[in-house]
Order: C-alpha cells, then sequence, then structure tokens
C-alpha cells in the first residue's frame, strides 16, 4: 500500500483523532484491492466482515424489494461505507457495486470493534460518525416526505451549483437514471420535471445545467437549512460540516 493511500485514511474524521499505535492496529491487517467496473462488492442481507474505504473511483450503494431496486447514494473519495454493519456485527441493508474502476481499502470489521472498547478516542470518532449518518438521514427522510418531485430536483439543482463554486453553469454529477434513483423518481418524471423547470430559469444541455435565474428558482425549492445541506464537500474535509452532509452523497463522504 501507497504511504499516500494511508495519509488519505488518516486524514477522515473517523481516523484523524485516534493515537498512531491504534491507527496501526486498525490498518495492520487491512488489504488494497482493485475492483474492475461493476463489481459487486456486497449484497444486502450479507454478513459484513469489513468496513470498506474508497481512495479511488466511484461506488453505488442501492437497495432492493419486490423487483425493484433504487440507488441510496453515490459515493466518490475519499469515503468509508456499512460502518453501521461493522459496530453492530449486523448484516448489511444495502448493496455496493463499483460504477467506475475502484481502488477500496478494506479494514477488519473485528480489529474495528476490538480498538472501540480499547480506545475511547476512537469509539468517540466512530459515534459521531454514526451520528452524521443519522442526521443525514433525517434529512432524506424529510426531503423525500414533505416535497414534490419537482421541489426535490430544484433544491438538488440548488445545492450542486453552490458546491461546485457557484457559477451559473455547472455539470450534473450523475447520468440521469442515477440521478432519478437518487431523488425517489423515474427517469421519464425526472426528464419532464428538468422540462418543467425551463420555466424557471433552468436550461439542459446534456449533463450541463445553468441557472439562469436563481432567484426565481428558490421562490419554488425554498431551500431549508434543517433539510437541504450546502456546504461543499471536498476531499481531506473535516469537522462539523463533512460529518452533517447532504443527503445525495457526491465526494468525501461516509455511508452507515
Amino acid at each position: 500500500m501507497r504511504d499516500g493511500d494511508l495519509d488519505r485514511v488518516r486524514a477522515l474524521p473517523l481516523f484523524s483523532g485516534c493515537s498512531s499505535e491504534t491507527f496501526r492496529t486498525l490498518t495492520g491487517g487491512a488489504f488494497l484491492q482493485r475492483f474492475p467496473s461493476g463489481t459487486t462488492l456486497l449484497l444486502e442481507g450479507d454478513q459484513v466482515d469489513f468496513l470498506y474505504v474508497l481512495l479511488d473511483g466511484i461506488v453505488e450503494l442501492e437497495g432492493t424489494w419486490n423487483d425493484k431496486e433504487t440507488t441510496l447514494a453515490v459515493l466518490r473519495p475519499v469515503s468509508t461505507f456499512i460502518l453501521a454493519a461493522v459496530v453492530l456485527e449486523a448484516d448489511g441493508l444495502m448493496s455496493a457495486r463499483t460504477v467506475e474502476r475502484s481502488d477500496i481499502l478494506m479494514l477488519s470489521g473485528a480489529a474495528i470493534r476490538r480498538v472501540m472498547t480499547e480506545d475511547a478516542r476512537f469509539a468517540g470518532a466512530v459515534a459521531a460518525e454514526m451520528a452524521g449518518c443519522y442526521r443525514g438521514l433525517v434529512r432524506t427522510l424529510k426531503n423525500q416526505k414533505l416535497r414534490g418531485g419537482l421541489e426535490r430536483l430544484a433544491n438538488y439543482l440548488i445545492t450542486q451549483r453552490l458546491r461546485q463554486g457557484g457559477e451559473a453553469t455547472f455539470a450534473l454529477p450523475h447520468e440521469k437514471r442515477m440521478l432519478a434513483s437518487l431523488l425517489g423518481m423515474t427517469p421519464e418524471n425526472l426528464s419532464r420535471s428538468l422540462a418543467a423547470l425551463a420555466d424557471y430559469g433552468v436550461e439542459v444541455h446534456g449533463p450541463n445545467v445553468t441557472i439562469t435565474r436563481p432567484a426565481v428558482l428558490e421562490r419554488l425549492a425554498k431551500p431549508d437549512p434543517l433539510i437541504d445541506n450546502h456546504q461543499p464537500v471536498t476531499e481531506g474535509l473535516t469537522g462539523k460540516a463533512q460529518r452533517e452532509r447532504w443527503p445525495l452523497p457526491d465526494k468525501g463522504v461516509r455511508a452507515a
């Protein structure tokens, strides 16, 4: 494993506060694997033996029921996922697959649980991480239950614009099929909603979106800091801004 990879893992809030000895224990038995695009890393219902750390690539987290499937999150580096299942030594509630070739560090779940009982500072970091995941879930539930599809899409576009620097034109970070699933919509409803937002100053050209009348779009969206998180998410970000993330993550996040 490259030293730079360990430095990137060390910078995550989950590990940044633990002692050097604790970090060596957690990563001593870890192994780094490169997976091709389309690889299933975990199926929901599987026993979870590792905490996954995405170092390069993209991973999609999915759920299924009764021949239906949905995208729950799309993760980019550097991200950890399946922490809650590791802590509880429980079966995974999500499937995970690579969207493109990905480098993933796998940390022993047994080592994480053991170190939690030995290192109070690391146990506190795990608690903070899972609290952030819980708050992200509450934001997602409020977004899904209190807003219609057009309002969810409008708020998503506002958030992406702010996260990508605030310029009028920005790129959608996901293909439209994946975006529709993240927003709880069908691809057809997403296309209709994007067309409907033209009346609010939204222009779409392929993956690029231009918001020409942001004030008009905000009157429709009614963004709310108790639902939306407009903090930029960047690689290596630490602290509250990263723990309380937008529920549709794009970069530098963790998923329970």
